[in-house]
């Protein structure tokens, strides 16, 4: 660069100054070193306007305050290991180095880590993610599921190390020891948000055909801390693994005041990981001793049911009637409706045998009704012979008499008496002169015959024709010249 400058300085050597001529890229590069070597690191406070994602994976975005704006870069691959992604109008502290963007003369930030500013700020993130994720549906209590009562395996999703395990081992072995499967996670800092999710998607892969059990409920549990600490159970990624828990989860993140996005999504919520160890598991002594208590009610209930049924039967038992005594009566009327019985069998015999003999005296002989028959039947056809003669002689009568007049009506008969029928070309009659015009060709219908005949003029009179003159008688009286 110092061998351009003094390039340059030897061609503007006679411009009358010392001035040196730079390139816009020379200016550029030198302003580019000036103000990286100047600010190697640094870390800005300002909201964040403007975010916009490239579909290269790179982020552009400006940090602001009152008075001055500053522009920012992430590029993609710093932006896929940030613990959380810019939003416009939250307040963040970005981590990076100056840098200048000669394309469009503009120094900027290439941020290689953001932090939210403040508690303030994560509130408002938590409020807009919260109210983001209940929109679709996340949060709704038809999707929650109840825990089993008595779970053979609890799986736990925590710290290794810590109070809370031991806490939650200690209260399942007070009230009723259950198999326990602890997936072992981080609770806070980098990394720890996979790994929870990576946790219970794990749990809910088993098939339990292996040697370890699926367990029947899962317990997140995690120590009271500052909202910092416990920012790791509030990312997306976690609400929704454990919305998508196809295992019943009970959220215990914190201290009773603390409330974090997997209390809303998850299917019960503990106010202590000690308290989710209570829900999960009931007291083991306890239920001892209410099936001690049930099966002596039982007991007892069974005896008293007895006890009255007995006396109840003894009651119905006195006011039951003698068997012997009914079985007598029963065998007397018995007898008595056999004897009544045979006497009615031969008195309905009787009287249907005579009831018989009198409708055999009233038939009559087939063929007697057959002669009868048969003499109706001749008479009828007579009869309809006769009927039918009349009505045929009476229906001649009328047709010969019909036709006769329409014989009458009939144009034949007019054309007989000297009248011609008149016909277009067409074959239909003509009934108006005004219908011809000269030179029509016309049917002349007579009563022995048609002819054709072409119309010559209309509306005048008829032609007179030259009577042919006498001729002249011959006078012989001159005589002859030859």
């Amino acid at each position: 660069m110092i061998g351009d400058r003094s390039t340059a300085k030897t061609r503007n050597s006679d411009t009358g100054h010392n001035l040196p001529e730079l390139s816009v890229s020379e200016v550029s590069m030198a302003l580019k070193a000036t103000v990286e070597g100047a600010f190697q690191r640094v870390r800005v406070r300002g909201e964040v306007s403007g975010f916009k994602q490239a579909a290269s994976g790179h982020m552009y975005f400006a940090l602001k305050d009152a008075d001055a704006v500053l522009d920012g870069v992430c590029w993609r691959g710093t932006a896929s290991r940030l613990r959380m992604m810019p939003e416009d109008g939250l307040e963040v502290v970005a981590s990076g180095r100056l840098t200048t963007y000669p394309g469009r003369s503009k120094y900027q930030i290439v941020v290689d880590s953001i932090e939210l500013a403040g508690e303030g700020a994560l509130l408002k993130l938590l409020e807009d993610r919260r109210r983001q994720l209940a929109a679709e549906g996340l949060f709704d209590e038809d999707r929650k599921r109840q825990p089993p009562f008595l779970p053979d395996v609890i799986g736990v999703v925590t710290s290794p190390t810590g109070a809370v395990i031991r806490d939650i081992l200690h209260r399942l072995s007070d009230r009723f020891p259950r198999r326990v499967l602890v997936w072992p996670v981080r609770v806070q800092g980098d990394g720890a948000a996979e790994e929870i999710v990576a946790a219970i998607k794990g749990f809910n892969e088993f098939d339990g055909a292996g040697d370890i059990a699926r367990p029947d409920v899962l317990i997140v549990a995690r120590g009271g801390g500052s909202v910092e600490d416990l920012w790791a159970f509030n990312e997306e990624a976690v609400v929704r693994a454990a919305a998508d828990s196809a295992i019943p989860l009970i959220s215990a993140v914190g201290h009773e005041t603390d409330t974090t996005l997997i209390d809303f999504a998850a299917d019960l919520r503990a106010p202590t990981p000690t308290a989710a160890a209570e829900m999960a598991v009931p007291v083991r002594h306890e239920l001892l001793a209410q099936v001690m208590d049930d099966g002596a009610r039982l007991v007892g209930a069974m005896n008293r049911c007895l006890r009255d049924n007995s006396l109840r039967l003894e009651g119905l038992s006195r006011g039951l009637p003698d068997l012997g005594r009914m079985v007598e009566e029963s065998l007397q009327r018995l007898d008595d409706w056999s004897e009544r019985l045979g006497n009615s069998l031969e008195v309905g015999l009787a009287v249907r045998r005579s009831t018989l003999a009198a409708a055999a005296g009233q038939l009559r002989r087939p063929t007697h009704l057959i002669r009868q028959g048969a003499d109706r039947v001749h008479g009828e056809a007579r009869a309809l012979d006769r009927a039918m003669s009349g009505y045929l002689k009476d229906r001649r009568s009328r047709l010969g008499q019909v036709s006769a007049l329409l014989e009458s009506y009939s144009y034949e008969r007019v054309l007989e008496r000297g009248f011609t029928l008149i016909t277009d070309d067409q074959g239909q009659p003509v009934v108006s002169a005004k219908s011809l015009q000269p030179n029509d060709e016309v049917g002349l219908r007579f009563r022995d015959g048609d002819v054709r005949a072409t119309v010559l003029d209309k509306g005048l009179p008829p032609r007179k024709t030259k009577k042919p003159k006498p001729p002249k008688s011959r006078d012989d009286r001159q005589g002859k010249l030859l």
